[in-house]
């Protein structure tokens, strides 16, 4: 199959899991607690991503393990717990158009940390996304007054710590395979995840006794191995055969599919609320938007 077709069935094939992974961590939630979930969602990906990229984890040097740690727990530990907090309160499709702003937070942490080049259009596209973020927020809270969105401020500390990864990935850790920065990433998780699971004093026998935690279990099992393991396989390839505005654009399908699942699920969202979402994608395409 030609590339400029593969290309574009990486890309739907992206779309559709990233962004169908907050109405998982929502269905998880109904049989697990938040601990409970990110652990588990932890120790999937895990077993999955180690088994697939095992060999790779010997062609990383000790020097270079100070960053897979790093990257590890901004990349995935945090905000895995941080989005499953999050969803206790705030409706997936809410969560999934606030993930978007971590281009916008890319460029914060980049300029200030990293010595990023800064432009007047890329400043304007943070500041439009910001205002959008907040009107999403804002509008979000007066639709559904019932829930607390100042959870919604975990979606962006998640953001947050996905910005600064991609900082750290693209600075220190070029010279290292994708495959080996995930298994190592994973690795250096699985412990910290099998501990947090065995202090919330969950059992083996709720899985088989527990209709609904069984079924919450094979949620997070999908958000782990497909969600997370398989879909940063599809991404690298998507990186590996396109250029890297076109495998950026996934940022702007994940929220239509995050929003689509979450109406499909009951979920209330007014044109305020649309609004703000395209408001908060407009910031992210000034910032992305290459140079003349």
């Amino acid at each position: 199959m030609p590339l400029k077709n593969l290309k574009w069935i990486y890309l739907i094939l992206l779309s559709l899991v990233w962004g169908s992974s907050f109405i998982l961590i929502k269905k998880g939630l109904i049989g697990l607690s938040p601990l409970q979930l990110g652990s588990f969602r932890i120790l999937f990906a895990s077993i999955f991503l180690i088994l697939v990229g095992f060999k790779s984890l010997f062609k990383i040097s000790k020097k270079q393990w100070k960053w897979i740690v790093l990257s590890a727990f901004l990349g995935s530990f945090f905000p895995v717990y941080l989005f499953a907090f999050a969803e206790t309160e705030i409706d997936s499709a809410v969560a999934s158009i606030l993930n978007a702003s971590t281009p916008l937070m890319a460029l914060i942490f980049g300029v200030f940390f990293f010595r990023v080049g800064f432009t007047q259009n890329k400043g304007i596209g943070v500041l439009i996304g910001l205002i959008g973020a907040l009107g999403l927020i804002y509008s979000g809270a007066q639709v559904n007054p019932d829930q607390n969105y100042f959870y919604s401020g975990l979606v962006i500390i998640a953001a947050g710590c996905y910005a600064i990864n991609v900082n750290i990935v693209k600075r220190y850790m070029y010279d290292i395979s994708a495959l080996g920065i995930t298994a190592g990433n994973f690795l250096v998780l699985l412990l910290p995840a099998i501990i947090i699971l065995y202090l919330t004093g969950f059992s083996i026998g709720e899985i088989t006794q527990d209709p609904e935690v069984s079924l919450s279990v094979l949620y997070v099992m999908i958000l782990g191995v497909i969600g997370t393991g398989i879909a940063m396989i599809i991404f690298n390839k998507l990186i590996q055969i396109s250029d890297p505005v076109f495998s950026t654009s996934v940022t702007y399908t994940i929220p239509i599919v995050g929003l689509g699942w979450g109406v499909l699920d009951g979920e209330i969202f007014s044109k305020y609320q649309l609004i703000s979402a395209f408001v908060i994608l407009l910031g992210v395409f000034l910032v992305n938007r290459p140079k003349r």
